[in-house]
């Protein structure tokens, strides 16, 4: 499928989703290491300076997990009611990977996030706690984001085939815009972006989108 006027992202109006982007994650040798993610951070990094730069939003999306497997999902529910240690409330291996964070003294509200409220973390940037894989569900992201105006998001974070594919799939499904940053985001695959854009999903590198969002 090829872009057309209702599927061109809109740069004025875009907001930047990170998801799940932890130490848990992403570090090597944590507990539950997404291989490739930590090689992703970079390219974040520059997209996150970008729209650092321009004041526009940014939102770090997240797991939590209580150390009773209570809030976790049927398929991880036993390892964590085991004692398996993945993205825990209050642990730092929930926190957000440093590099990515404003400041290095930022960190998680736990209360408040599981509570389904945003945390704001800088001017234009926050912190969202979502429950399931995709970033919509039982959250108040659409209307957070439609309070700002935005049309257009554009997705990266840590792998693909579950968190950030389900929340793309929900954006489509919500009528935004949306570009996918292929070289931001942990174990990207081929008949995966070609699914993509067969949805009308804008592919970039992080190196495109800078030019692209760069420009006047």
């Amino acid at each position: 499928m090829t872009e057309n006027d209702y599927t061109i992202p809109n740069k004025s109006n875009s907001a930047l989703i990170i998801i799940d982007v932890q130490k848990d994650f992403s570090m090597n040798g944590a507990p539950a290491e997404i291989p490739g993610t930590i090689e992703v951070i970079g390219p974040i990094q520059n997209l996150i300076k970008k729209y650092r730069e321009k004041g526009k939003p940014i939102v770090h999306v997240i797991r939590l997990y209580q150390s009773d497997g209570s809030n976790v999902d049927l398929c991880r529910k036993k390892v964590i009611e085991d004692g398996k240690q993945m993205v825990i409330v209050g642990t730092d291996g929930s926190e957000i990977v440093n590099d990515l964070k404003p400041s290095s003294t930022t960190k998680l509200n736990p209360g408040l996030l599981l509570s389904g409220k945003m945390q704001k973390i800088g001017k234009a940037e926050w912190v969202l706690y979502k429950p399931r894989w995709g970033a919509f569900y039982k959250t108040n992201l659409e209307e957070h984001l439609r309070k700002m105006g935005i049309d257009t998001l554009v997705i990266c974070g840590c792998n693909f085939p579950n968190c950030p594919r389900t929340t793309i799939y929900e954006a489509s499904e919500r009528d935004f815009k949306i570009v996918f940053i292929k070289d931001g985001t942990s174990r990207v695959y081929d008949i995966g972006l070609k699914e993509l854009e067969n949805i009308g999903v804008s592919i970039m590198d992080t190196g495109e989108f800078v030019c692209w969002i760069s420009a006047n």
